[in-house]
């Protein structure tokens, strides 16, 4: 079955890790060397973002060589040498030698381990099925603290060394952006309230599933932190978000305390970040954690597994709640494992997370 779109087809976004509440707070500091760098990169991310709105519907996707889908990833590296111009100076392309550069090293090989589980684990060829090239850009901006997929490529900042550092460190960071592509490719998620929150939060699920495969953990080894290693010594905090424990990733004085619900009774109501999407996150991926911790294993096997089938099954709708997802979350555990322990499984998480799974 095809993956069901809107009319208009195609919905590219503007997704960054770091949420815009996070870099609102840092601008806000006394501090200059905090809050100036986090001003800079509200602003950058704004013109983006809005350049990425009126671009979205001329804009056509790359397509790779017509062909047999391909089996091994092609990835091109720029340098865009602290400017903001994309895609910058190409410095590493598909099977060159390692650079003098650890960021486009880094940046290289978290391109490959993303397409590497998706083929591996799940036979699709890059984030569109159809093996597309993999394009990313380092050193973008000045002390710029964010990454994002602007539904065309990769961008990573270095950070400001005060609160970020350089946003290649985490390779769940890399894979989490991508995501956003497989959703744009698949379910394509509005990102917006509850679908926009689904969509943040399947990128985390494959952006944490993609450093479980990276290091050959299982679920109960896995830290399940998204973007541990990215925050600065002096931060009080372990990543930017925490799927096992909502709301704990951080708790510090600049950054302020994590905001996430861990479950329904704490949905936050906000008309901020496209209707709290990188808040409310918070509860699917909750529910994601706790039943690949009761499967037990590589979370990317079967827990991972329902979660594809539902966002490539095309019955899940671009404007999809948490209740929409919960039940064929339901139901594609049922289709693929039968009445066995999974479908069990999916409907205590979902229970235990506060979403209804029956119509």
């Amino acid at each position: 079955m095809q993956p069901r779109t809107n009319d208009d087809g195609l919905h590219p976004v503007f997704c960054t890790i770091v949420p815009p509440h996070v870099l609102d707070k840092l601008s806000h500091s006394g501090d200059a060397r905090l809050a100036d760098p986090a001003r800079r990169t509200l602003e950058a991310d704004a013109l983006r973002r809005d350049r990425r709105r009126l671009t979205a519907l001329a804009a056509a996707p790359a397509t790779p060589t017509a062909g047999a889908v391909p089996a091994k990833p092609h990835r091109t590296l720029y340098d865009c040498e602290n400017g903001t111009s994309l895609p910058g100076t190409k410095v590493r392309d598909e099977g060159d030698k390692p650079t003098s550069d650890a960021s486009v090293n880094r940046a290289y090989a978290g391109l490959g381990a993303t397409f590497e589980l998706l083929l591996s684990a799940y036979g699709r060829s890059s984030i569109d099925g159809k093996g597309l090239p993999l394009t990313g850009s380092v050193h973008y901006g000045h002390e710029y603290n964010n990454a994002f997929f602007d539904g065309e490529q990769m961008v990573f900042g270095d950070g400001d060394g005060e609160i970020f550092l350089d946003f290649t460190y985490a390779i769940d960071v890399i894979a989490h952006e991508l995501a956003h592509g497989l959703t744009q490719y698949t379910a394509n998620l509005r990102y917006e309230g509850q679908s926009g929150a689904l969509n943040e939060s399947v990128s985390d699920v494959f952006g944490s599933l993609v450093k479980q495969f990276s290091l050959a953990q299982s679920a109960e080894q896995a830290d399940w932190l998204i973007g541990a290693g990215l925050l600065a010594p002096r931060v009080s905090g372990d990543a930017l978000r925490s799927m096992k424990a909502p709301g704990t990733a951080y708790d510090d004085d600049v950054l302020g305390k994590d905001p996430q619900p861990a479950s329904m009774e704490d949905y936050v109501e906000t008309e901020e970040d496209n209707g709290g999407v990188h808040i409310n996150s918070g509860i699917p991926n909750r529910a994601f954690y706790l039943l690949a911790s009761a499967l037990g294993g590589n979370a990317w096997e079967r827990a991972g597994q329902i979660w594809f089938d539902v966002l490539t099954g095309g019955e899940l709708t671009p404007t999809a709640d948490f209740e929409e997802f919960a039940r064929l979350t339901v139901e594609a555990a049922g289709a693929r494992f039968g009445e066995r322990g999974e479908k069990e499984a999916v409907l205590k998480a979902w229970s235990e997370v506060g979403v209804r799974t029956a119509e």
